[in-house]
């Protein structure tokens, strides 16, 4: 494929699919992690085994370390930063001022917010105050994003680096007694601030300030977003994109010893680390899907992508458990004769297809929930 002809298929003005692939991908990865999938296959194999290890990646890293089910988070908040180049430019395309669409990025962020904080009153049913789901982390990233996003691309990658500063200098330093050991569990500023804010810390050592320093990363999705939107070859492209992933695995993994990758806490090893696998996911999916043009393989969790919110509010507020308990006899009935571990394990291989048809049913309908 010659430079003239790839630069002409891939005009700003074609949706890139490869991202909808991300998208897509990441929630198919999510809703399976809502059927419980994931803890009944470690019920399989032997302790420290190779299939236990193997499954262990789809678990969160207990602390210092980094597991590819900790890039959830952070791809998804790098594809929404990609995506927003895009959809601005359209909105500004059709006459839109700027005045309008901060109301409407105000607009999205506050139901962010809220839908965060309402998931966690749902688990105990009764009103309570916690931040630590991933919407309501969005809600500040994706704000922050749009204010800078129409400054330059050096002033926009500045100030991530300035918030990734700022969140380690406060770990670093932060001196009120029980609270003062920086990357400790439950007795850093990240915990402070969360007795602060809700007067309570995770049971799992999250942190509600962590939606500061990820910032960085759909900061960084709207950087790589502009440079897709540019009228660089493709070549030029995959290689900026490339090389910053590169640099910035170097910097996240290189600095470990100084500052521990922990993803609990957001610490900027872990920022950089984890951004560098985004930037590197998307240049991959990039270059497979919008240059070479393999995509077939990829359509099934395009369909998941066009309904991310839904999907994901649907699966943890329990559509999962209605969807179980519709073939909970079924399942069990049919697999009577196999153990436990066998029947839950295909229960949730059923709610994961059932999930996705959904979503596929809703693409047919052209039902697109979005705010």
């Amino acid at each position: 494929m010659n430079n003239t002809t790839s630069n002409k298929h891939l005009a700003i003005s074609e949706r890139l699919l490869s991202l909808d692939v991300f998208r897509g991908l990441t929630m198919f990865l999510l809703i399976g992690e809502a059927t419980f999938l994931y803890e009944h296959l470690l019920q399989f194999g032997t302790e420290g085994g190779l299939w236990q290890s193997f499954v262990l990646q789809f678990h969160h890293h207990p602390w210092n370390g980094l597991r590819f089910w900790d890039l959830i988070q952070p791809f998804f908040m790098f594809i929404v930063g990609v995506a927003m180049p895009f959809s601005f430019a359209a909105r500004w395309a059709k006459g839109q001022s700027w005045s309008d669409s901060f109301k409407h990025a105000v607009t999205r962020s506050a139901i962010l917010l809220f839908l965060g904080w309402a998931l966690y009153c749902i688990g105990p049913g009764r009103i309570t105050f916690e931040l630590w789901d991933v919407l309501a982390q969005l809600s500040v990233t994706y704000l922050i994003a749009f204010l800078i996003m129409r400054k330059s691309m050096t002033v926009q990658f500045g100030i991530s680096i300035g918030l990734l500063l700022l969140t380690e200098v406060l770990y670093r330093t932060w001196s009120v007694p029980g609270y003062d050991q920086a990357f400790t569990p439950g007795h850093n500023f990240g915990s402070w601030m969360d007795m602060l804010l809700m007067g309570k810390v995770s049971a799992g050592h999250w942190i509600a300030f962590n939606a500061i320093p990820t910032s960085a990363h759909t900061i960084w999705g709207v950087l790589a977003g502009m440079i897709l939107m540019s009228k660089r070859d493709w070549q030029s492209k995959l290689k900026i994109i490339g090389f910053a992933g590169l640099a910035m695995l170097a910097i996240g993994y290189g600095l470990d010893s100084v500052t521990p990758i922990v993803k609990r806490i957001s610490t900027t090893t872990f920022v950089f680390a984890s951004g560098g696998w985004a930037l590197l996911t998307l240049a991959f999916l990039y270059w497979l899907i919008d240059v070479r043009r393999i995509r077939s393989w990829a359509v099934f969790s395009t369909f998941v992508g066009m309904n991310p919110l839904f999907i994901y509010l649907f699966s943890h507020t329990g559509g999962t458990e209605w969807f179980r308990k519709l073939i909970h006899p079924f399942v069990f009935g049919i697999f009577s004769f196999a153990s436990d571990a066998f029947k839950l394990t295909v229960e949730s291989l059923l709610l994961w297809g059932l999930l996705w048809a959904l979503t596929y049913w809703l693409y047919k309908k052209k039902i697109f929930i979005r705010i």
